[in-house]
Formats: structure tokens, C-alpha cells, sequence
């Protein structure tokens, strides 16, 4: 089984007409006039790959079925609620997103659609998982630099430079670190604020280790070889259980734009 993802971007202009559709689909299509909302829609479909074309499914399909079905749902929210001077919650994104999902679902054939993201800027999306429970998932990343020594004092120095290589550099080294933090959405959408959100991250996380040396300035991690890996378990820790009605589903932390680890907890 495979799982095929694509991205389809677009514009609303909430005082204009809608405007002609555009030709540039990689910036966004409908593509907007001046300071338009830009938005970014992911789909994952859920599929087995058809011989004849190599296809789970055209994307050229996906872009079509998103620009007709989805693309006028938000428009029309988006352009009635700012008429109207109404503030566009959460919860009115998660009612868009599973609108979006109810359009979407039986459009692809026999590929199941398994995902629908939401962009709301680069950092920041909400995420619809569609098959199972339907439950809807807020996620937002960070950034902190630390630094940190990978070395093991019951091995010899020699197994020490042989399994960790230069990261056992005796004086250290460093790294500018992306956490991305995602948890369950409570049943009240609008009882989740992202305020508050971003105060728990970065005063039970971020702050601990941000322009830290983390195998001396964190009392925590002592005795702790800091990998991402471990890291990434120290952040689900001092997260787990502090976002009130919303519950810690993954972390992930990037070490380098090439190495990452995810974190779903025990």
C-alpha cells in the first residue's frame, strides 16, 4: 500500500470578486490580487498503484477535485465571516477542514483519503486524519541551538570516536534544533489557544535547553548521551499532560535539515 501526498495552494481575496484562476499553481492558484490569504491544502490519499499508469492516483486529479470542491468552501467562510467582521476560530477551521473531508472522500476511486492539512503559515498547521477516529491535530514548529558532546564514560575513547565519530568531539558541538510539537485537539475547538499553547513549549521545553550545553547546563539529561533521540523523549516529558484539554500525540525534533526524530510517547 502506498500513501501519495500533494499540496495544492490557493488564494482568497475576502472584499473581491473571485478573480480568474491563474497560472502558476506552485505559488497558488487561485492566485489572488494584492494581500490575499494565502492557504495550503495537503492531501494524502491511501492507494495501490495501478500498473498501466504507475499512478495511485494523477495529481493532476487531486488538484482538480481540490479547486472544485474544496477551493469555494473556504472562499465563501472566508470572504462571509470578514464582511461581517467575525474572528475565524478554530473551530471554524476544523468545520472547514472536515467539510473538506466529507467533499473529498469518495472522489478518488478506490484510494481511501487518509489525510487533509491545513497550512496556516509555514510553521503552523492543522491536520484532519480521516480514517479511524477523524480526530484533528494542531501542530507548530520551534527553533533552539545547543550544544552537546555524544560520548559514553563506560566505553574506552577509542569506542567512544568509533560509534560516535566527530559528534564525541571532547570540547562539543552544536546545533540550530526544530521541534515540532502536535497534540489532539479537545472536542471544544475554541477551548485551544494558541497563546497558550506556545507559552507551554517554551517555558517547559524551550527554555531549559535553548543555548545550552546539554550535557552540562541541564540537571535533567545528567548521565543522558543527548541524541536527538533522547532529546526528543526529554521534550515529550516535559510536555505530556500541560496543554489542558488538548493531548500531547507526537513530537518531532530535527538535529540537522537531514536528521530528525518522531516521538509518540509511551
Amino acid at each position: 500500500m502506498h500513501k501519495l501526498a500533494r499540496a495544492v495552494r490557493f488564494s482568497v481575496n475576502p472584499f473581491l470578486a473571485d478573480a480568474s484562476g491563474g497560472f502558476n499553481s506552485y505559488a497558488s492558484k487561485p492566485s489572488g490580487e494584492g494581500l490575499a490569504i494565502f492557504l495550503e491544502l495537503s492531501v494524502v490519499l491511501e492507494g495501490v498503484v495501478e500498473p498501466s499508469t504507475g499512478f495511485v492516483v494523477n495529481v493532476q486529479e487531486i488538484d482538480k477535485q481540490v479547486r472544485q470542491y474544496v477551493v469555494p468552501l473556504f472562499s465563501e467562510r472566508l470572504k462571509r465571516d470578514f464582511v461581517n467582521a467575525r474572528h475565524i476560530s478554530m473551530r471554524v477551521i476544523c468545520e472547514l477542514l472536515e467539510s473538506a473531508r466529507q467533499q473529498l472522500t469518495q472522489r478518488f476511486g478506490r484510494s481511501k483519503l487518509s489525510e487533509l492539512s491545513l497550512a496556516l503559515n509555514p510553521f503552523r498547521q492543522v491536520t484532519c486524519q480521516c480514517e479511524g477516529n477523524g480526530m484533528i491535530y494542531f501542530s507548530e514548529k520551534f527553533e533552539f541551538a545547543s550544544m552537546h558532546k555524544l560520548w559514553n564514560d563506560e566505553f574506552s575513547a577509542e569506542r567512544n570516536f568509533k560509534i560516535f565519530g566527530k559528534c564525541a568531539n571532547p570540547t562539543g558541538h552544536g546545533h540550530n534544533y526544530v521541534l515540532e510539537v502536535a497534540v489532539e485537539l479537545p472536542e471544544d475547538r475554541d477551548a485551544f489557544g494558541i497563546g497558550e499553547f506556545e507559552r507551554v513549549v517554551d517555558e517547559g521545553f524551550i527554555r531549559l535547553v535553548d543555548h545550552k550545553n546539554l550535557n552540562v547546563d541541564v540537571a535533567e539529561l545528567d548521565g543522558v548521551i543527548p541524541t536527538v533521540e533522547n532529546l526528543a523523549t526529554f521534550a515529550w516529558e516535559k510536555l505530556s499532560g500541560r496543554f489542558g484539554q488538548g493531548r500531547l500525540n507526537c513530537v518531532t525534533l530535527w538535529e540537522t535539515d537531514k536528521t530528525y526524530c518522531k516521538y509518540y510517547g509511551p
